[in-house]
């Protein structure tokens, strides 16, 4: 379980469809069901035509916290697009953030249009490595593909995040979590994914 602290700042970030929300609403109900005080706070760019979504999660043992992480503040970022984690780290990181990132890239509308570059893989992983303490890096659209369908990476990221015990929340509150949130089949869909999360990290 991760070390007593007072607070935790996570933000999730990705682009509108990844689900993202959903994830930070799964994560802050496991743990107001712990008796934390958990604050959300979403932000949206054009999140229909896979504008940037990010949703700030602040965790307290004591108290409830403003909803928005203070610039220089994350202690985590998840990041479900490798560009959307490097532009949240570099306004909300410090060297102690520890990131986890999707590896595959969605590519904004400038991008494919040509208006735009989109940067190379080795130019993302040095600056994330440059920006944090620890990036561990996540093949999730991939496998999420192998299982069927895109939006089962976002349950992959959570899988990876509980394996490496930086939040006051074991895998197994977590699945009781989804078992009240999910029916059969989604259920059993979305705990294999989580279950697939955890063999891309090892804590330490």
């Amino acid at each position: 379980m991760a070390a007593k602290k007072g607070t935790y700042n996570l933000i999730i970030t990705g682009v509108g469809g990844q689900g993202n929300v959903l994830s930070s609403q799964l994560i802050g109900q496991a743990l107001v069901g712990k008796g934390f005080f958990v604050t959300i706070g979403e932000t949206y760019g054009a999140s229909q035509r896979g504008g940037s979504v990010m949703s700030h999660i602040r965790i307290s043992a004591k108290k409830q916290l403003s909803p928005l992480i203070p610039r220089g503040k994350a202690d985590i970022v998840i990041g479900l697009e490798p560009v959307e984690a490097l532009r949240v780290l570099t306004v909300y990181g410090n060297s102690r953030t520890v990131v986890i990132s999707n590896t595959r890239p969605i590519y904004p509308v400038d991008v494919t249009s040509g208006d735009e570059k989109y940067p190379g893989e080795e130019e993302i992983r040095g600056a994330l490595k440059g920006l944090s303490r620890k990036v561990y890096y996540i093949p999730a659209t991939e496998k999420a593909m192998e299982m069927g369908s895109a939006i089962l990476g976002n349950m992959i990221m959570m899988g990876a995040l509980l394996e490496l015990n930086l939040l006051p929340l074991s895998p197994v509150e977590f699945r009781e979590t989804l078992a009240g949130s999910f029916k059969a089949a989604r259920l059993e869909t979305n705990l294999g994914a989580l279950e697939e999360g955890k063999r891309f990290v090892h804590p330490g």
